[in-house]
């Protein structure tokens, strides 16, 4: 799967919101058929949404997702009915209690691909693994058997507080995640990189608050998280140079990769002072990797 950094929310029911998100910078929209949409527009939302997804094929700049409601509400397979003729190329999914969720919603794509003249397996899947207290207990059976749709995997705070009858779910003095939710974003990213799969940070919910996304995304992606979820179109541009690697990143990377070549056959090699082995080649191959994709290795 292509990396994704910015991944922004855009209410299912506001046409004139999903275009200017269209011409934006986001990698990729989350159209969004759950929390921004209410029951009775939902028909409409879903035919919005199917209708700008069929006029939007070209994806080589910007991806198109759909998130959906979760697989225990009736508005789920509805959802998925409609969106599928549109082609998105890949469904949210929220408030998971194991990877059977995840499976579940794979053969139901399976059919509607096959309604729609789709390839088999083109529609991906990212979960949103931690919004309910079950989903705390069953990261393992994401190794076990999770299907081969399932891209990424990312976390979220705010319905998982209300799962688990929290009042907040950051430290007061702090403002920190607090413990439960520490663990599930550590959870999420050891699990996401178990399964080769893309872990994504989760929403900053003050979008006004410019210094303090910054601030979260350089520690989600010192921690491994590739990519972030935007809740604001104010919020693209901080995400994705924050998760872009830097000139001076990708000038050691370089530096790192030119001694190695230099000494073939060593597993150990030393650079300013440091001794460096095999998993900072990888590292530094990944920088280069992601720099060519995001168009900065020059």
């Amino acid at each position: 799967m292509t990396v994704l950094r910015s991944w922004l929310f855009v209410p299912g029911d506001d046409e004139r919101k999903m275009t200017k998100g269209r011409g934006g910078d986001a990698d990729a929209l989350l159209f969004d058929l759950e929390d921004a949409v209410a029951d009775e527009r939902q028909d409409m939302a879903r035919a919005l949404v199917a209708d700008f997804l069929a006029a939007n094929p070209d994806r080589s700049r910007q991806q198109l997702w759909v998130r959906i409601n979760p697989l225990d509400s009736p508005l789920a397979l509805p959802d998925l009915a409609a969106v599928m003729r549109g082609r998105p190329d890949g469904i949210i999914l929220p408030k998971t209690y194991s990877a059977a969720d995840v499976n579940r919603l794979g053969d139901y794509l399976s059919a509607l691909e096959a309604r729609e003249g789709i390839a088999d397996g083109a529609t991906k899947i990212v979960c949103v693994a931690t919004e309910t207290a079950a989903s705390l207990l069953t990261f393992d059976s994401y190794l076990q058997n999770a299907t081969k749709r399932l891209v990424g995997l990312t976390w979220g705070g705010e319905d998982l507080a209300a799962a688990l009858g929290a009042s907040d779910n950051r430290h007061p003095a702090t403002r920190d995640y607090d413990e439960p939710y520490l663990l599930a974003r550590t959870l999420t990213l050891a699990t996401a990189r178990a399964i080769d799969a893309q872990p994504v940070g989760c929403v900053f919910i003050d979008f006004r608050d410019s210094e303090g996304l910054e601030r979260e995304c350089l520690r989600d992606r010192r921690m491994g998280f590739i990519g972030k979820l935007a809740i604001h179109p104010g919020q693209v541009e901080i995400i994705n140079r924050a998760f872009s690697p830097s000139a001076e990143e990708i000038a050691y990377a370089r530096r790192v990769i030119d001694i190695f070549e230099q000494n073939p056959g060593l597993g150990t090699v030393g650079l300013d002072g440091k001794m460096l082995d095999m998993p900072h080649l990888k590292q530094a191959r990944n920088v280069i990797a992601l720099a060519e994709q995001f168009g900065s290795a020059n």
